[in-house]
């Protein structure tokens, strides 16, 4: 199974040149059941990634481009009356897929953000008082651009800890920009790209992710790193227990993917940023510089052995 993962990083790469690494942070969090919030500049290759991630891990997807006037109806669905039948029929959103593309989530308004809760959490949404189930698996990649830009809306905190990471792609290097510029249009070459999974296998990636053992040390230091995020100062409030569950259960795909069936420090320290980046705040401000500032010092303040 560890050879699908790595054959899925090299099948990515041919479009997302030289961010080898944030492929396989996007991966880990789909094998583990996640939701995934990309954050950066236009034209930075967000799309491009979830695309990649749809189409090489076979699900079906629909993509959504949120806009300021769009309503939660426009996600989940809507009754019409219809006259042949005398009656009203329910007509699906796009949030019934496999893996739902929310371009630009924070150019919508809080109220259309907010129909995504339930979906994100219980896998399902409640219409005109009626429960219906989503495609299973169900994943949501959400982009949005960087808050300082015009015409952005914050996701509420209730948001934000729905996506189990956030990740940012950054500039390319120049090398893997001179290749870009000599290969052309990554978006053309996303319409080569193939299925290296079905969502059949899945399920068996997942558990062998979650047989991956944890040792009374480790489960120390993690402890550790929460702890201080809730008594240290300089945070505005500490990491929930669900932020916890998930950084423990991103590492033990993120050991599997490494071919180690064990769980090491170096694997909570490379997912710290991206799990718990968005979950916490800086007690003095809010800024994002902030936030990234926070993480890196909460890592030098914990040691690895008591």
């Amino acid at each position: 199974m560890r050879d699908f993962i790595q054959t899925i990083i090299d099948e990515i790469g041919q479009v997302l040149l030289g961010k080898e690494e944030q492929i396989k942070l996007a991966l880990a969090c789909v094998l583990s059941d996640g939701h995934l919030l990309i954050e950066d500049l236009p034209g930075m290759g967000k799309t491009t990634l979830a695309h990649a991630l749809a189409k090489t891990l076979g699900l079906s997807y629909q993509r959504v481009q949120f806009t300021s006037d769009m309503l939660p109806a426009d996600i989940i669905g809507v009754s019409v009356y219809e006259r042949d039948p005398g009656r009203f029929v329910f007509h699906p959103g796009p949030v019934f897929t496999q893996l739902l593309l929310a371009d630009e989530i924070n150019r919508t308004t809080p109220k259309t953000q907010s129909a995504l809760l339930e979906a994100m959490e219980e896998r399902q949404v409640t219409i005109e008082g009626e429960t219906r189930k989503l495609d299973d698996p169900f994943f949501v990649i959400a982009t949005q651009n960087p808050l300082s830009q015009m015409g952005t809306f914050p996701l509420p905190e209730s948001q934000l800890d729905r996506f189990l990471m956030r990740i940012s792609l950054g500039y390319p290097s120049p090398d893997a920009e001179r290749r870009l510029f000599l290969g052309g249009d990554p978006r053309a070459q996303l319409a080569r790209l193939k299925a290296r999974l079905s969502p059949e296998k899945l399920p068996a990636i997942k558990r062998a992710a979650k047989q991956v053992k944890t040792s009374d040390s480790l489960i120390d230091y993690l402890q550790r790193l929460v702890q201080h995020t809730r008594h240290s100062p300089e945070f505005a409030c500490g990491l929930s227990p669900r932020g916890a569950l998930a950084l423990l259960r991103v590492a033990k795909t993120w050991a599997f993917m490494h071919n180690r069936n064990y769980v090491i420090p170096e694997d909570l320290q490379a997912l710290v940023p991206s799990v718990i980046g968005h979950r916490v705040t800086s007690a003095t401000s809010g800024s994002e510089g902030h936030a990234q500032t926070l993480v890196a010092e909460l890592l030098n303040a914990v040691d690895v052995i008591a």
